[in-house]
């Protein structure tokens, strides 16, 4: 998959849940789209915590595949959640990225 396929994907969920989700004042939207990295966040704790088997009531109930997931979930709603505060979502990211790998590769 291309960058600009990646983008185009992301345009297209973002354009999907905001025609599906109930009218809301913009900034209410927003913030619920914001709100959602939290749950996807916390999808991945869960998913750490089941492939390694810490909670001794439900042992090891996912696998290092399920943590896969739902990290590529967290990726998915960060990028869905930029789009929906800017249509500069793809340039944005990119000019983003650019500088932290500048920075993080310095001596």
């Amino acid at each position: 998959m291309s960058d600009d396929d990646l983008w185009d994907s992301i345009d297209r969920i973002q354009d999907r849940l905001a025609s599906a989700q109930p009218p809301r004042p913009p900034q209410e939207a927003l913030l619920l789209r914001m709100l959602k990295l939290s749950e996807e966040v916390g999808e991945v704790a869960e998913a750490v915590i089941g492939a390694t088997g810490q909670n001794p009531r439900k042992g090891v109930s996912h696998t290092w595949d399920d943590v896969q997931s739902e990290l590529c979930d967290v990726i998915i709603t960060a990028a869905v959640a930029l789009r929906t505060l800017t249509p500069e979502a793809h340039e944005v990211f990119a000019t983003h990225l650019a500088r932290v790998t500048d920075r993080s590769l310095e001596p």
